[in-house]
């Protein structure tokens, strides 16, 4: 294997197997490093992701936000700058060449500090772009990320190491391609710093009614400048990003505590059960008992 980055990233490839094993997700000893493997493409799943690096070693999997797709494999990077909804799928996997991937969560205190050690702020302000993009992994961001992994073997390192390292990987990212999603995320009183905290505050308090108008006060902002720069970041409007925090949290709760569709659809904010049932075929591709039903019968058979 003559070319150093199909080495480095087969090099990845055989840690993640190395510390995985066997399908599905893998906590490790570096708090902030998830490790996943399948041996077949996936269905589709449903979840709100964090900021995050999202590394493919092998296979290749497709995220789609609202009515966009991002596919990316071993020579593209997911990166999401802002908590999103998405709906993910791994679409390259076979239990000969499984599906190996790593998602590193991004802190966007620790970003702001480096905007700031580093002076890396933009002098000008900048368009308000998606809070998700796929882009060309780069030689110095992935020898970043393969002696991360390889801190997995020393955990007596990891203390001192892992800081280091995971400033480095935030470094790459700042000063690379899309180095403007992270640095106006991070800027203080910036239009996408805003729409930041209206989305937090979405995610605090979804099950109850949403007025534009007092989360526009709340972020400072005007309700027609919430409107176009919240759809701007996440690709759709605060009501459906709303709707979708809703739904996702009524499936948890039917799924992992057994509470009726009803009194689900109640406990997220939902006055009228018809309508929660509507949104949530609409969604899920299926009414809630239905959706239900065929998850427990997949995880008991998987």
């Amino acid at each position: 294997m003559n070319n150093p980055a199909l080495h480095k990233q087969q090099e990845i490839a055989d840690l993640i197997e190395r510390f995985t094993g066997r399908d599905g997700a893998h906590a490790t000893s570096i708090g902030s490093l998830v490790l996943f493997r399948a041996t077949q493409p996936s269905q589709p799943v449903h979840s709100v992701y964090e900021p995050a690096l999202c590394l493919v070693a092998q296979g290749s999997k497709e995220v789609l936000l609202g009515d966009e797709a991002y596919v990316y494999d071993q020579s593209r990077y997911l990166l999401v700058s802002v908590d999103l909804p998405l709906v993910s799928q791994v679409v390259e996997a076979s239990p000969e060449t499984p599906y190996l991937s790593l998602r590193l969560a991004l802190d966007p205190t620790d970003i702001g500090e480096l905007l700031a050690e580093a002076r890396l702020s933009e002098a000008r302000p900048q368009p308000t772009q998606r809070g998700l993009t796929v882009s060309q992994l780069e030689p110095l961001l992935l020898d970043a990320i393969l002696r991360l992994l390889h801190l997995l073997e020393t955990p007596f390192d990891q203390k001192v190491m892992v800081p280091l390292v995971t400033r480095e990987i935030l470094y790459r990212l700042l000063i690379g391609e899309q180095g403007g999603r992270l640095r106006q995320m991070a800027m203080a009183n910036s239009q996408a710093q805003r729409i930041v905290k209206a989305i937090e505050w979405l995610k605090q308090n979804f099950t109850q009614p949403l007025r534009i108008e007092n989360m526009a006060r709340i972020v400072n902002m005007s309700p027609s400048a919430l409107h176009h720069h919240f759809k701007a970041v996440t690709a759709m409007s605060p009501l459906q990003y709303q709707k979708q925090l809703r739904l996702q949290e009524a499936r948890r709760l039917m799924l992992g505590e057994a509470v009726d569709a009803a009194t689900a659809s109640y406990q997220v904010g939902y006055e009228s059960p018809s309508q929660f049932s509507r949104e949530y075929s609409r969604l899920f591709g299926a009414p809630p008992l239905r959706d239900i039903a065929r998850l427990r019968q997949s995880a008991a058979s998987a």
